[in-house]
């Protein structure tokens, strides 16, 4: 969604789908203009009443366009203590972000929005659920672990939302999906967000959805557009630290003149303020301006007098400045051609540029649209750490010397060198003087480290372009190589007090890549439980918030499995799977006693 033209007057884009009138201010304080497509499509649909059918891929506005529908019916009908909408998703992270997403929407309205999800204390959720809440945000797991201990009831569901479904099959979630949708009353509304109709999607809406109005929002982007002297590089960060993570780059890229883009005006304002508390030269550009203090800022701009412009897609529109050297993506833009269409800013009249994108976890697979649309590579790499950044602010210390020592009117200078050479070594005056300059320069931040975020690539600094499986793919592969030596290893499974390392089946596993060291995992459950490869790769990619691919090779025994994770997050993966279930229940989980970490 972009921006409105003014805190004080109703977001007129969507005064004609039928909102009720609280929305829409709320909308206009979030400070929202126009509707996108999936919106304007999808939200007189699902107001009134019918199931709908979307392909959308992620970023297009899906949240907004079934989250105020549902506010609306909620508006305008009885509040029940039990909840009237169900929204599923594939992974904690985007529960809570939608959840937050419904509670903003719905602040005018009182709306209570619950996320669940496995790795959190499940007591806190029962507490909620038995306060009553409007709406649920759930991944299927926990939401299956609820409906089965009837602490979630559906009785008054009025709605069910399934997004990013080809998400959740590919994760392993098909089971429960249909299981929880069983469980859910006949006469309900159903809507189903996806970014492909892959044939798994197609046959769980023919059989859950009712005559559904179908929506399909076409990406067109122009390969043309996409400046060629641009260097495009991204950073996957947790959303607490992308402000940390876009001051770090900042201090490391040291551009001339950057713009950086955000969706909304009330994200500009605050990152704005932010960035001119921690010594930078912002100005703001949304459409919140008038044509006066516009004028103003692009002034400052183009005199080069503020250094990062900080605006919106929709302020930004037909704006030439030749000058910026790096375009910031402060928010994955929400189609392909917003990509585009932001970073030909830079890379102008033969110069070279710079296109940098902040992106949190999820948001990896909208990097892969944008260059599967665009056939460019975007080049994912770790965020600098202080070893870098302090690599880099010598580097630039140095440089400023040599220009100094040539611009030479250093007589004033050297009566303090010449006392304390009589003291000390001259190097080590020479030293101490870089010293000082380079803590001076050094803020209050440079200490920490920015917390990796688990990227849905198995290495950092590498194109997203190569071969890739998919978590389906990832289930079949590791099924394909546990038919070898089956006998020996169901004897072995009758000592699962005691487990043994199984002996390799001849058939090759799957990795993740050549030199990525693993570690086996033990879980206490296997055939006799109904457990599958998916299952297992499903309950990891959600409740890590990674890709199934990210996962190594699964054995599937009578009475435990083993699981080759990366050994890096093994012993996160053992505390979270240990806090949630796999096909409904809590199982033994620990790192293999036979296993040891291996390339």
């Amino acid at each position: 969604m972009t921006k409105s033209t003014s805190a004080g007057t109703l977001a007129p884009g969507f005064n004609s789908l039928g909102l009720d009138d609280r929305l829409l201010q709320s909308l206009t304080t979030l400070g929202y203009e126009e509707p996108t497509p999936v919106q304007r499509e999808a939200i007189p649909m699902l107001i009134s009443g019918v199931d709908v059918l979307g392909q959308a891929a992620t970023g297009t506005g899906k949240t907004a366009a079934f989250a105020l529908p549902i506010l609306q019916s909620l508006a305008t009908n009885e509040r029940m203590r039990e909840p009237m909408a169900l929204i599923l998703v594939p992974t904690r992270e985007l529960a809570m972000q939608v959840a937050e997403a419904v509670h903003k929407y719905g602040k005018p309205l009182g709306a209570v929005a619950l996320p669940i999800y496995g790795g959190a204390p499940i007591e806190t959720q029962l507490r909620a659920l038995k306060r009553g809440v409007d709406i649920v945000v759930a991944t299927p797991g926990r939401a299956l672990d609820h409906i089965r201990r009837k602490t979630l009831k559906l009785g008054g569901l009025k709605i069910v939302v399934l997004d990013e479904a080809d998400e959740m099959l590919d994760m392993g979630f098909a089971e429960d999906l249909e299981a929880i949708l069983e469980a859910t009353p006949s006469e309900r509304q159903t809507a189903l967000f996806s970014a492909t109709m892959a044939p798994k999607v197609s046959a769980i809406a023919a059989k859950y959805l009712r005559h559904p109005k179908t929506i399909r929002i076409a990406v067109d982007v122009k390969v043309s557009g996409v400046a060629p002297k641009v260097r495009q590089v991204a950073y996957i960060v947790p959303r607490a630290h992308k402000m940390a993570a876009l001051g770090r780059v900042l201090d490391i890229e040291q551009p001339t003149s950057a713009m950086v883009f955000c969706r909304t005006r009330t994200e500009v304002d605050a990152l704005t303020e932010t960035l001119n508390a921690s010594g930078y030269r912002a100005a703001a550009l949304h459409g919140g301006l008038n044509q006066q203090q516009r004028d103003r800022v692009m002034k400052a701009f183009r005199a080069n007098t503020t250094d990062l412009l900080v605006a919106t897609d929709v302020a930004a529109r037909g704006i030439d400045v030749e000058h910026v050297s790096h375009v910031v993506n402060y928010d994955v833009p929400s189609a392909p051609d917003s990509y585009v269409h932001r970073i030909g800013r830079t890379g102008r009249a033969g110069r070279e540029g710079v296109a940098i994108t902040l992106a949190e976890p999820r948001e990896h697979r909208m990097l892969r649209n944008i260059e599967s649309a665009t056939k460019q590579k975007i080049t994912i790499s770790a965020v600098p750490t202080v070893a870098d950044l302090r690599t880099r602010r010598l580097e630039a210390t140095r440089a400023n010397l040599r220009e100094a020592i040539v611009a030479g009117d250093l007589e004033a200078m050297r009566g303090v060198v010449e006392s304390l050479a009589s003291e000390f070594d001259v190097m080590d005056v020479a030293a101490a003087a870089v010293k000082l300059v380079v803590a001076r320069e050094s803020g209050e931040g440079d200490q920490r480290e920015i917390p990796t975020a688990p990227t849905r690539t198995s290495a950092a600094a590498r194109p997203m372009s190569g071969p890739r499986y998919s978590p389906k793919e990832r289930a079949e592969r590791a099924e394909r190589a546990e038919r070898p030596d089956r006998a020996e290893r169901v004897m072995r499974s009758e000592r699962p007090d005691r487990p043994e390392r199984p002996a390799r089946p001849a058939t090759k596993r799957p990795r993740v890549t050549s030199t990525q060291e693993m570690v086996r995992l033990f879980i206490g459950g296997g055939r006799k439980l109904k457990i599958r490869p998916g299952d297992i790769v499903g309950a990891i990619a959600n409740e890590m918030n990674i890709a199934g691919e990210a996962i190594g090779a699964i054995e599937i025994l009578d009475r435990h499995s083993l699981v080759d994770v990366p050994s890096t997050i093994a012993d996160e993966v053992v505390t979270v799977l240990r806090g949630t279930t796999i096909k409904g229940k809590k199982l033994l989980v620990r790192r293999d006693l036979a296993s040891q970490p291996r390339k």
